[in-house]
Parts: structure tokens; C-alpha cells; sequence
């Protein structure tokens, strides 16, 4: 089976937010059990400077009158900073985007656009597996800010036995590698890097993801994949978005999530996320939280 249209039923429109069922998410709900609410996105002007070529944000706030004022954001790109990737965002060749639909198509006119993930919200079971967390505590060197650091399916695994941390059918999993605070930390005048690193961008990470059955993967890396990446090994993105339908998302901030799953030596939350309803487009701000 080349994708996953099939498994879900003809017409499917969710992917893998189908496994978010309303038992899953009554169960979620339990471990939210200290009331602590934790943000994930970063702030909409970061990374500084912009990756990919985007323009950077400019937020201009004028008086509308003597006792109003309103606001106007110029160059805003909904997949600047803490982003969803909807399955309008990338194809699969002779396979089109998920579902089969064509490149030709209008994305209002399709069910693609990320207005239907808006309109259901994102809610259930998160898990972090914090990746620089173990690599610091094994005595190993974190992951770079600079380089095409691949972290392999193996990694996975050996984090989530680790942490001591079971990733159940409809998880919503969230990887740390620390990236955005490490770009940060460079300064806005420091200008781009050329290599990022992100997950194996190979089958097998592809493989492991499925057979976990998660929801959604969510990172806190720029393209979840190696930038550049490597030809030879292929397209994460073209894999889990339009072939398996798993959502992705990129560039949140797991810094505050990662101490506070510390301080509470648990790794599963309640996580939810509201996109934005923008009807026909390929992504969305992140607009998540965790509650633990």
C-alpha cells in the first residue's frame, strides 16, 4: 500500500487525526493533573533572521481613532515560526497531495486546505521525547544548530525506553532537539545557516512513526527533515504528509515544556491546538498548548 487513503476510507479528509477519537481525547484529559499551562509557539518574529527566504515580519500598529487603536502585520508568512504543515503543503508526484487530489485543483475547492483540521481542533494525549535531554544527561554532544544532524529511528526509540515513556495509537508526539534556542542564541546579525538538522529523513523513520500510530508529529525544528537533505535518501515530508497523512508541524518552542516534564518526571500531557481557519491553505501558526 503506497499511502494510506485506503486504511482511513474513501474521501478521508483527516489522515491520522482520525485515531483522535472522543474516548482518546476523554483519556487525555486525565493527565492534565497539576493545572500547569505551558505555550508552544514562539513569538511570531522568530527565527531572526527568517529562514527560506521569507521577508521579515513588520508589525504596524495605528490609531484608528482618538481612543482606538488596531494593528497590521505586512510580509506575515502563516509558516514563518511555530507552524502546522497541512496536507496542501507538499506532493507526491504521480500520487498528487494526500488523497490523490491534483496540483491543478483549487485549494478552496478541495477539502485540503487547513481549515478542515481547524474546524475539529487538534486535542489528545502529547508525549515529548526530549532528544537533547538524553544525548546532555549520556554524556553525549547536543544536537547542532548548523548541521545536518540526523536523528535516526533507533534515536527514537532509545529516548522514548529512557524516559520510560510508551507512545500509544492517537499520540501526539512532540520531539525536542532545541534548535530554536540555539538559532536564538546567535543573534539576528549572525546571518543564515545553509544546514539544519531534523529527523532521518529515510523509510525507516517513516515506518516507526506509522506503526506507532501517532496523530500528528510535532518539532521544534525548521522542515522536522535535514536541510538540505540528501536525493538519495528521499523526502520526509513527501513520506508523511501526503502518502501516510501524518501532520507536521515545525519550529515550536519545547524549551519551557521540557523543564517543567523534568520537574514533574512525566513526558505526556494534555496538548491541544486550535489552527487557523483560513480556507484552502497549505499551513497555519501552531497556536498549541500543554497542560500537565
Amino acid at each position: 500500500m503506497p499511502h494510506s487513503w485506503t486504511y482511513f476510507g474513501a474521501g478521508d479528509q483527516l489522515g491520522t487525526l482520525n485515531y483522535l477519537t472522543p474516548a482518546r481525547i476523554r483519556a487525555a484529559l486525565s493527565t492534565a493533573t497539576a493545572g500547569v499551562v505551558i505555550p508552544l509557539s514562539l513569538p511570531v518574529d522568530q527565527p531572526n533572521p527568517p529562514l527560506f527566504g521569507r521577508e521579515p515580519m513588520e508589525h504596524v500598529q495605528f490609531d484608528v481613532d482618538r481612543n482606538t487603536r488596531d494593528d497590521k502585520i505586512n510580509s506575515y508568512f502563516p509558516q514563518g515560526s511555530s507552524q502546522w504543515d497541512g496536507f496542501f503543503h507538499v506532493r507526491a508526484r504521480e500520487f498528487g497531495y494526500y488523497g490523490g487530489v491534483e496540483a491543478a485543483e483549487n485549494p478552496s475547492d478541495t477539502w485540503l486546505g487547513i481549515e478542515t483540521w481547524a474546524e475539529r481542533g487538534i486535542v489528545g494525549r502529547g508525549v515529548l521525547l526530549d532528544v537533547e535531554a538524553h544525548l546532555l544527561l549520556s554524556g553525549q554532544d547536543g544536537i547542532p544548530c548548523d548541521e545536518q544532524f540526523a536523528l535516526s529511528a533507533d534515536l527514537l526509540r532509545e529516548v522514548a525506553w529512557a524516559q520510560g515513556t510508551q507512545v500509544r495509537q492517537g499520540d501526539i508526539l512532540l520531539i525536542r532537539t532545541g534548535w530554536p534556542a540555539k538559532y536564538a542564541s546567535r543573534g539576528p546579525d549572525a546571518g543564515h545557516v545553509t544546514e539544519i538538522p531534523g529527523l532521518h529523513a529515510g523509510e525507516d523513520t517513516a515506518r516507526l512513526l506509522w506503526n506507532w500510530q501517532v496523530a500528528a508529529v510535532v518539532t521544534d525544528l525548521p522542515a522536522v527533515e535535514p536541510v538540505p537533505g540528501d536525493p538519495r535518501i528521499g523526502s520526509l515530508h513527501r513520506r508523511l504528509l501526503p502518502l501516510l497523512g501524518i501532520p507536521l508541524a515545525e519550529l515550536f518552542n519545547l524549551e519551557g515544556l521540557s523543564a517543567a516534564c523534568s520537574d514533574a518526571s512525566r513526558h505526556e500531557f494534555l496538548f491541544t491546538a486550535a489552527p487557523l481557519n483560513l480556507r484552502g491553505a497549505s499551513g497555519s501558526p501552531g497556536n498549541a498548548l500543554a497542560i500537565l
